[in-house]
């Protein structure tokens, strides 16, 4: 075979969810449903917030940024997982691969930062309300998405950057559904001790740091909790703050349970059951979670429904 980026391999067969026959069509008909729910969920948030100028506040900028990451993040993965579920054999070639490597973290990192950066705006809502508006200007969401963007652009390049250094000589079935990190790195006939350590450098970085950030904002709202004397104030700082950290448990303990420890004691059939909640599951929970408990997007969804009957 030709070789291309120092590679011996120019495709790759993702082997997919499973090889049982008899589960191929159901679970192409049920992730099928959960991506079409996941891009009519989040397209209609973003449709939401860029119609209705009473969302044009710091809160629905991050959550319009977090709709457009799913919205991508979903889009990069899926529709190869479902080819799966049809063909015999789901080819993808080595360029595709890395690209799909590539904004497969780009959007992952992302995500993760996005989801800092909406724990902060909860800190400084609840336990600053009076200086909300100062705090969270349209500078400071601005940086602070730029940031995220950045990290995640930052990660991107420099483990798609190691994964290009690698050699595959034979072996070309990923044992995944899309082009993880993990079930490609077992396929190198090189050396791939410098990936693992940069995986748990950037992955430790990107799971901590946001992690410390998150849990000191919501250290500082529960202190600021307690002192609140009326239970609808209680009701109305929980409720704020419920959906965010369920969004965070999910997409944080998959993400840490994959890759912060060791290849060798992780299965592949671990990973991929892992890897489903954090590609799959939180793309579509997302706008459930921080729509439809939410009364302000109810009251846009009805405003918006109304100027489209006349």
């Amino acid at each position: 075979m030709a070789s291309g980026n120092g590679s011996f391999v120019t495709e790759f067969i993702l082997v997919g969810l499973t090889e049982h026959p008899d589960l191929q069509l159901p679970l192409f008909v049920l992730f099928l449903a959960i991506y079409v729910f996941t891009m009519l969920g989040n397209l209609g948030l973003i449709t939401l917030i860029r119609l209705n100028s009473h969302l044009h506040t710091p809160m629905y900028f991050f959550l319009f940024n977090l709709s457009f990451i799913d919205l991508c993040y979903s889009s990069v993965l899926t529709p190869k997982m479902l080819l799966n579920f049809l063909l015999k054999k789901n080819i993808i070639s080595y360029q595709g691969c890395m690209t799909q490597f590539f904004f497969f973290v780009f959007f992952a990192i992302s995500e993760c930062y996005i989801l800092t950066s909406m724990a902060y705006d909860r800190y400084v809502a609840i336990c600053n309300p009076l200086l909300y508006n100062i705090v969270m200007s349209p500078k400071v969401c601005s940086t602070l998405i730029f940031g995220s963007y950045f990290m995640a652009f930052s990660s991107a390049m420099a483990h798609t950057g190691c994964m290009l250094r690698l050699t595959f000589c034979d072996a070309n079935t990923i044992n995944h559904y899309f082009c993880d990190i993990l079930p490609v790195l077992q396929l190198s006939c090189t050396s791939t001790y410098i990936n693992e350590l940069v995986l748990f450098i950037v992955a430790s970085i990107n799971i901590f740091v946001p992690s410390v950030t998150i849990f000191t904002s919501y250290g500082f709202i529960f202190c600021n909790i307690l002192h609140i004397s009326s239970t609808e104030g209680w009701s109305k700082a929980f409720s704020t703050c419920t959906s965010h950290i369920i969004a965070v448990s999910l997409f944080f303990g998959s993400f840490s349970f994959m890759y912060l420890q060791p290849s060798s004691e992780l299965s592949i059939d671990e990973g991929k059951i892992s890897s489903i909640f954090y590609t799959i599951v939180v793309p579509m929970m997302n706008p459930l979670i921080y729509s439809l408990r939410n009364k302000d997007v109810k009251v846009a969804l009805r405003k918006t429904l109304r100027r489209r009957k006349f």
